[in-house]
This record gives C-alpha cells, sequence and structure tokens, in this order.
C-alpha cells in the first residue's frame, strides 16, 4: 500500500484519537468508500490508543436495503479495513435526535417549514439574485416569519412540515465560531453557506446534519474524516455543535476518488463497486493503486 495522508499537522497530537466510516446503507461500496474508510483508520492510527468506527447511516429508511449492511461489513473486511467495537445504527438513535432537537426548539433555534419542494423553487426562482450555495440556493425563508400562532394553526391542521435551522439566529446565539481541518487549516463559520437547513422531516424524522453531530458527539469522535464534497456542511454543524454543547472535533476533509472520466464515484456505478472489482478477480492491493492512480489525476 502506498497510499499516503497528506496535510496532516502536528495537531493529531498524543492523545487518543477516534475515528469513523459512516457510509449508508442504500447501495455498494466503491473506491470512494474504500478511500474514506482507509482514512479514517489510517488517521486513528496515529497514535497507540487509537479506534476507527464503524457508524451506518440509515435513518434515510425508504431507501434502506438490509442486505447492503452485511455487504458493506463483508467489502471492508475484505479489504483489510476491520473497524473496533460494535457498528453503531442511526435507526437505533431516535430519542437522541429528538431529545436534541427539544432543546433546539427551546431556544428557538429551529422553525418549522411548511413549504414542498416546488414551492421553494417558484420562490427561489423569483430571486435571481441570491447567493448560491454548494447545492444551490439556499432556502428562501418563506416560513421563517410565520407567528407562533400561524405555525400551531398550521400543524393542528395536520399540515406537513419540516423543521430548519434558523442559521442567522444560530449564528446571533453564538457569535464567531470556527474549526480546524488538517487539511484547509483553521475556518470561520459561514452559516450563510447552507442556509436554513432541514434538520428533520415529518416523514423520515431526523436529518443527517442533526444526527452525525448527535453520533459523533456520542461516540466520542475526536477526528471526523470525510470526503470534501462535505466542507460546506461542517459550517452548519460547528452551530449545531455549539448550541447543543456539543464538543468540537477536529476535521480532515479528503480529495473524492474520480472515476475514469473526472467526474465523483455514484454507488449506481455497479460496475465500479468494490464487490464487482472483487468478482472480476482484483485483490485489495490493486483497488488500492486504482485510488492511488485516481488520485494522482487530481494533484
Amino acid at each position: 500500500m502506498t497510499l499516503q495522508l497528506q496535510g496532516l499537522t502536528p495537531e493529531i497530537g498524543s492523545a487518543p484519537i477516534v475515528t469513523r466510516f459512516a457510509p449508508s446503507p442504500t447501495g455498494l461500496l466503491h473506491m470512494g468508500h474504500a478511500y474514506a474508510a482507509w482514512v479514517a483508520r489510517e488517521v486513528a492510527q496515529q497514535n497507540t490508543k487509537g479506534r476507527y468506527l464503524l457508524r451506518f447511516e440509515d435513518i434515510d429508511t425508504p431507501r434502506v436495503k438490509a442486505p447492503y449492511y452485511d455487504a458493506i461489513e463483508a467489502d471492508l473486511q475484505w479489504l483489510g479495513l476491520s473497524w473496533d467495537d460494535t457498528p453503531l445504527r442511526q435507526s437505533t438513535r431516535s430519542d437522541a435526535y429528538q431529545s436534541a432537537l427539544a432543546q433546539l426548539k427551546s431556544i428557538g433555534a429551529i422553525y418549522p417549514c411548511f413549504c414542498t419542494r416546488s414551492e421553494i423553487l417558484t420562490e427561489t426562482a423569483r430571486i435571481p439574485s441570491a447567493p448560491h450555495g454548494p447545492d444551490g440556493p439556499p432556502y428562501p425563508g418563506t416560513c421563517r416569519a410565520l407567528s407562533p400562532a400561524q405555525q400551531q394553526e398550521k400543524i393542528d391542521a395536520g399540515i406537513a412540515h419540516s423543521w430548519r435551522l434558523d442559521s442567522a439566529l444560530a449564528s446571533k446565539l453564538n457569535g464567531p465560531l470556527d474549526f480546524t481541518d488538517l487539511r484547509f487549516g483553521h475556518t470561520r463559520v459561514d452559516p450563510s453557506l447552507l442556509g436554513d437547513v432541514i434538520l428533520a422531516r415529518k416523514d423520515i424524522g431526523p436529518a443527517y446534519h442533526l444526527a452525525v453531530v448527535v453520533d459523533d458527539a456520542f461516540q466520542s469522535i475526536t477526528h471526523v474524516t470525510r470526503g470534501e464534497d462535505l466542507l460546506h456542511s461542517t459550517h452548519v454543524h460547528r452551530l449545531l455543535q455549539a448550541m447543543l454543547k456539543l464538543p468540537a472535533p477536529i476535521y480532515l476533509h479528503h480529495p473524492l476518488v474520480p472515476d475514469e472520466n473526472g467526474k465523483r464515484l455514484a454507488k449506481r456505478a455497479d460496475s465500479q463497486s468494490i464487490a464487482s472489482l472483487r468478482a472480476a478477480g482484483k485483490s485489495p492491493q490493486e483497488i488500492f493503486t486504482l485510488i492511488e492512480h485516481a488520485l494522482g489525476k487530481i494533484s
């Protein structure tokens, strides 16, 4: 294995390190997942007491398929990336997420949103000058102005709603925040990057941003390693950590492994899955060599 971690600083330190690899059991692992798991384990092994954990992000239950749990574990073990402790499933952690949501409600940091997807698209189309984040224009804040009485009237009427973070209010409550990334350095939190993100939905309950923050604290994660596509999400996560009085881990947002066309790998590309490469006779070493070559094209 000739892969090397880049950008590590002395902040790794000598204290015990705990990392996690957190796939969603909605498809097979591909080389990008293999690299993410390898980075998490490699950072954990920077000291002798390091631990590398496996967490299944399975709260999006309509998309989760039971066979993928075993398939993911089998691929990781075959790659030589076995984990410490029993894997955590987010689907068992509903009470913890609801408790965190109640905390945020109690300080007025979230509000119910009754907008449909089409209504949001129509509203944002009317504001061509609105700033665009990494996922397009942020939510325009349509429901943020509703009074408590208007909110309750809609809830009592049974209108479907989600719960959104009031990012501007959250920023005022916490003041200036930053986070440390071992690749990008110290970064000041910018709440406007993703805007008022959804933290819970009526149909599937707590969403990614809330669940990941609560679970990183629960598992005592000291170093969050994940793809650079989630760098903007960290701005939201630092806000939530501050409001929920949770510790702030150190981050490492690593490069994404591209396909042969330079595009991000996707789960739907079964021909590039670890299982398919394995069935084609590739060894773990050959797969890591493919990853190294793919990363070399973007460096």
